[in-house]
């Protein structure tokens, strides 16, 4: 017998695929060359700041599922979700959930201040400050923390929910919502 396949729907654009996976590919380069290859290190700090940026403009005027006025929740919602979660009734979300919205909202303002204290690292005004620099590492280190949640995240989601988000962040698409599934 045949089996058919489950119905898909394209929810992540271009845009965010392209973006999420050259901010990984940026960030392990940033990570790696840190300590030793300062220009490459510098340039890869660069490239994070301008993907950030256009994430950004992207949450505005993107698509549906790109726009944080789509799944940025409200801290009542986020608590609720967390809840929803510890006793196994929560919805599967054809966007991001509550949770990953808020770590897309930390990710963000993590990668942010990482970027703006490497760049002010390189000004004449903060050259040599141990407080930027400390302050620069870590957050860097916060962004590795944050990685491990948002990677939990994703393998828990997609066992709770039977659906790998790894691959719907490739291809773009996720399984067809049931009337039980949050949009």
């Amino acid at each position: 017998m045949i089996k058919q396949s489950t119905p898909t729907v394209k929810v992540w654009d271009p845009v965010i695929r392209v973006f999420h996976w050259s901010l990984v590919a940026a960030f392990i380069v940033a990570w790696l060359t840190g300590d030793e290859l300062e220009i490459l290190h510098e340039i890869a700090g660069y490239v994070i700041l301008g993907l950030v940026a256009v994430r950004l403009l992207w949450g505005v005027v993107g698509p549906r599922y790109a726009r944080f006025a789509q799944f940025v929740p409200s801290v009542r919602g986020f608590i609720k979700y967390l809840k929803e979660i510890l006793t196994g009734r929560e919805r599967r979300y054809l966007g991001h959930n509550p949770a990953g919205g808020v770590m897309v909202l930390a990710l963000i303002i993590a990668l942010i201040a990482t970027g703006v204290s490497g760049w002010m690292m390189t000004l004449d005004m903060f050259w040599g400050t141990e407080s930027v620099e400390e302050f620069h590492e870590v957050m860097a280190n916060l962004i590795l923390l944050l990685i491990g949640l948002h990677v939990a995240g994703v393998i828990f989601a997609s066992l709770r929910h039977g659906e790998n988000l790894v691959r719907a962040m490739i291809n773009g698409r996720k399984r067809q919502p049931a009337k039980e599934d949050a949009s």
